[in-house]
């Protein structure tokens, strides 16, 4: 064992998560630092009609694809896939402009929308999530978080005085729906790996079971991808004494809605939740920020309103609605087929475990959940490398999102980078890898407090 000195053993514990040690307690602190000023990408775009000495809006748009193209290697934090090629075949549709606004069942009064192809997009996610054509009502969003707005608004309708349930681990836009709705929101406490720790659970719907309860399900956690169990949260409501009209489920499939079916399946209209909604543009692919929301028929009731004006019953939040994203998702759907999905969502699933694998080799942090593509790994200690792999952090973890557009060369370059680079920050031992026991697990912590191979003197 290696031993360390009073002077080591301090920078060790300086390196602990945001904490103060006070009498020897370990007292959290809350450290919220705002984001500073947004980084240009050097496009030398300017206000419109300045005149002349201004270069033209063909060669800046040149210039900005040739810094996309340059910057596409090194997207590894955030969840899109860009590997596609609708610009090829669809480009043309770009000269109309598409509008599928209103409900996507009914007549549009002009014939410039895409409902056709929204409609046989919902019907393979109807058939993807098992509930019937003739039981389910749904749309194309404008992503993630309207389907969760829109599934939240929903549960709120349906049960005026209900209570949101929803873990520390949701998305943002879950306790955006809280504010605008005026739900009383109850935080779930999550386990290290994100999933919610059903025992809280349970203490909360009993201390409030005088109160229907709305519950906000994750299929894959923003940061970690952990998928919150259905099965065993609908059994301890059902031993919390709520019945079936006492509570409402909205399932927030964001990322993992295209992943864990083709694993273990978890979602399934015939078990009683509400809706279900994912982002189109994550693991599929899409130019353009989209998603789908269903639910079912049943409950749109309580929210259809007829709008004369565009002669069409209304159940969406948006209105107006992108008619490109439909067609785009169609083509999508339509070019891989299930059998393609699957070889994508297992092709990303290997490659998160192979860039797991050689992490833990190099005695790095690092944590994969199960049924998730999202490597989780010690926040670096560079900004410039953070921003130049682009990764997402958050306290002192980061993390990889590995999607089809990702392949093994790029996680082996950034493996490399990442190896090098803790060389030069961590050499001198001035500064130490930081400890990530509370963000994902003692077992997954690397650093010298946690690893198992030091004493302290």
């Amino acid at each position: 064992m290696m031993m360390l000195s009073t002077k080591m053993m301090s920078k060790i514990v300086a390196s602990l998560p945001s904490k103060n040690i006070v009498n020897d307690n370990i007292k959290k602190v809350v450290k919220v630092t705002p984001p500073g000023p947004r980084k240009k990408l050097q496009l030398a775009v300017v206000e419109p009609g300045l005149g002349s000495g201004v270069s033209s809006p063909d060669y800046i748009l040149d210039n900005y694809l040739k810094t996309l193209s340059q910057r596409v290697k090194y997207h590894l934090g955030f969840p899109e896939n860009i590997c596609y090629d609708h610009h090829v075949a669809l480009a043309p549709l770009l000269q109309f402009h598409l509008n599928n606004c209103g409900d996507p069942f009914t007549e549009n009064p002009v014939d410039f929308h895409s409902k056709d192809f929204e409609v046989a997009v919902l019907d393979w996610f109807a058939k993807l999530w098992e509930i019937e054509k003739d039981e389910y009502w749904g749309y194309v969003t404008h992503g993630g978080t309207e389907g969760n707005l829109h599934g939240i608004w929903i549960g709120r309708e349906l049960l005026p005085n209900g209570i949101l349930y929803a873990s520390n681990d949701s998305h943002y836009s879950v306790f955006k729906a809280a504010r605008l709705y005026k739900i009383d929101l109850e935080m779930i406490n999550t386990s290290t790996n994100g999933e919610m720790d059903y025992s809280y659970l349970r203490a909360k719907l009993l201390h409030n079971k005088d109160k229907p309860a709305i519950i906000n399900i994750n299929i894959g956690t923003t940061f970690k991808g952990d998928v919150d169990d259905i099965d065993v949260i609908l059994q301890i409501l059902e031993d919390c004494g709520y019945s079936h009209d006492k509570f409402y489920i909205h399932c927030d499939a964001a990322l993992n809605g295209l992943i864990v079916p083709f694993i273990k399946n978890v979602i399934s209209f015939k078990k009683p939740i509400g809706s279900v909604t994912i982002s189109g543009h994550k693991f599929l692919g899409c130019p353009i920020p989209c998603g789908v929301q269903i639910t079912r028929k049943s409950h749109i009731a309580y929210l259809s309103r007829n709008v004369e004006y565009i002669a069409s019953m209304d159940a969406t939040i948006s209105g107006s609605r992108n008619g490109l994203t439909p067609i785009l998702l169609w083509y999508s759907l339509s070019s891989k087929g299930q059998i393609g999905i699957q070889q994508d969502v297992m092709r990303c699933i290997n490659n998160a475990r192979y860039l797991r694998d050689r992490l833990q080799q190099a005695n790095i942090s690092v944590m994969l959940n199960e049924l998730s593509t999202i490597v989780v790994l010690e926040r670096p200690h560079d900004h410039e490398f953070t921003r130049h792999w682009q990764l997402s952090c958050v306290r002192n973890i980061a993390h990889v999102i590995v999607m089809p557009s990702i392949t093994r060369e790029t996680l082996d370059d950034f493996f490399i980078d990442l190896v090098q680079k803790r060389k030069m920050w961590y050499q001198d031992g001035s500064v130490m890898p930081p400890c990530v026991a509370d963000d994902i697990g003692a077992k997954n912590c690397a650093c010298a407090l946690h690893n198992g191979q030091y004493i302290f003197l």
